[in-house]
């Protein structure tokens, strides 16, 4: 028989466009004392596994699950990194508890993206070293050509795009632990830096510091803590083409994939119909729209219009990014994705203060990896 798994615990600090007065050691030790605190759980005593979201060219350290077993209160422990994007952590706990192993884990993801001195040549470290990296090309030229081939393909413009940002860092000023929170119209996007047409500076999620570590339980053990679980009823993660020459410039196939076996998994045939909330990934405006339409959120095409009526605001029929997404939280790396999950549980416990959004049971958080990469992964939760 299936395992039925929980979140029981969650804690989160930062989400600071500048840290200078903490490491990310400190952080990651903020955010696990609150999330054993909600979890009423002793990592010492009753967590059993950890796993650390990292990629090592970022931490500039090596092995980097070697440092984090004293934050997280994991010493002589199993821990384990994830060089992936932040619910790949996430689901890697969960698979974890679903072999029967284990019945408490803890995943735990962070950014320090203030320290890092030179983000887009690590990011250009990503591309492919024989044909791309020596074309020396700054990596968001790639996201300004899939946003041209997106918006052509759809009929998308620019303003709906523009839209995304203003509602997300309009819904930012709700979250009181947003970075980026702003009141701004589409002619202050429409106006703002080109960076690579036609993604201009404002269509970018600018980086935060901070931390999200999440506890995760069996049916047996939730149900012994916790008062209000939150239910894993779906996953699904996928990887599309890490070639720039062979991958689907319009839309994202990563995303289809990973959606529909989440779906498959929870028994969600209508997304739109069944979904209360999707907090997904917005690392650029038009991912949003583009994010939307492969999720079965909409049809192709759809996600500018249904945004330019309101229906993704947080009164909106199927309200999208309530947190403020990247763009208004500010984008932290690979612990993005455990962003949007943590939105998701907030709302589905009924705790997510201004930005509240009524009678909410089930949502979906989605997270993609970020450039140059097509990898995503999904998680559906439910009340």
């Amino acid at each position: 028989m299936s395992r039925e798994v929980a979140i029981i615990g969650v804690g989160y600090s930062g989400f600071r466009a500048l840290t200078p007065d903490v490491s990310y050691k400190e952080l990651m030790y903020e955010a696990a004392v609150k999330a054993y605190d909600d979890a009423g759980v002793d990592p010492r005593r009753d967590i059993e596994s950890f796993v650390t979201v990292a990629e090592d060219f970022t931490e500039g350290t090596s092995i980097f699950d070697e440092y984090v077993p004293d934050q997280l209160g994991a010493a002589l422990k199993p821990v384990h990194t994830i060089s992936g994007e932040g619910l790949h952590g996430f689901i890697a706990a969960y698979l974890q508890i679903l072999t029967g192993a284990m019945d408490i884990v803890a995943v735990e993801g962070h950014s320090k993206a203030s320290n890092i001195l030179t983000p887009n040549d690590i990011l250009a470290y990503a591309m492919d070293p024989i044909y791309n990296r020596p074309l020396q090309a700054n990596p968001y030229f790639i996201a300004g050509l899939e946003m041209n081939r997106y918006l052509c393909e759809t009929g998308t413009t620019r303003e709906q795009c523009a839209l995304v940002v203003a509602k997300n860092k309009h819904n930012a000023l709700y979250n009181p632990t947003a970075a980026y929170g702003a009141n701004i119209g589409v002619e202050d996007v429409l106006q703002s830096e080109m960076v690579s047409y036609p993604l201009s500076r404002m269509d970018m999620s600018l980086h935060a510091d901070g931390a999200i570590v999440m506890v995760l339980a069996s049916r047996e053990r939730a149900e012994e803590l916790s008062d209000s679980p939150i239910w894993i009823t779906g996953v699904g993660w996928c990887n599309d083409s890490f070639s720039l020459e062979t991958r689907d410039w319009s839309g994202a196939i990563y995303a289809a994939k990973a959606g529909e076996m989440a779906y498959r998994m929870a028994g969600i045939r209508s997304p739109w119909q069944e979904l209360d909330l999707a907090e997904i990934d917005d690392t650029f405006s038009y991912k949003e729209l583009q994010h939307m339409e492969a999720l079965r959120l909409c049809r192709p095409g759809e996600a500018g219009p249904l945004t330019e009526d309101g229906a993704t605001e947080l009164g909106g029929e199927l309200p999208v990014n309530p947190s403020g997404g990247s763009l208004g939280v500010g984008h932290l790396l690979d612990a993005s994705g455990l962003a949007r999950l943590l939105e998701v549980v907030l709302q589905l416990r009924g705790e997510a203060g201004q930005r509240q959004l009524p009678d909410v049971e089930t949502g979906l958080a989605f997270g993609w990896r970020g450039l140059p990469t097509t990898s995503g992964a999904a998680v559906i939760l439910n009340n």
